[in-house]
């Protein structure tokens, strides 16, 4: 399972304002939430990849890849994605919260 975001997913970007008269610098493109959520995603994709890729040769029964091995992939990948999940509802959770607000 292959996680991807889409220009449609993608929080908005969000410029403090100029309260005191000073300029404004541009947010770094380096280190940011984005940066940290996209690192993340791919590592649980990968991780679900690897536990596809030792799942398939189990079944093939490729004598170098243990049935210990692949179990443990497959729960790596499986809490990974969970927590993914979780991070996902918590972020649209705040999203409708932040939207329902009175102004």
């Amino acid at each position: 399972m292959n996680l991807k975001l889409s220009a449609t997913t993608m929080p908005l970007t969000i410029r403090p304002a100029n309260l005191a008269g000073q300029p404004v610098r541009p947010a770094t493109t380096g280190g940011g939430f984005s940066d940290a959520l996209k690192g993340a995603l791919s590592s649980v994709s990968a991780a679900q990849n690897e536990a596809a890729r030792l799942q398939r040769e189990v079944q093939l029964e490729n004598p170098k890849v243990s049935l210990e091995e692949t179990m443990v992939a497959i729960q790596k990948a499986q809490i990974g994605f969970q927590a993914t999940l979780h991070v996902r509802n918590r972020m649209v959770q705040a999203y409708t919260d932040i939207m329902n607000m009175q102004v």
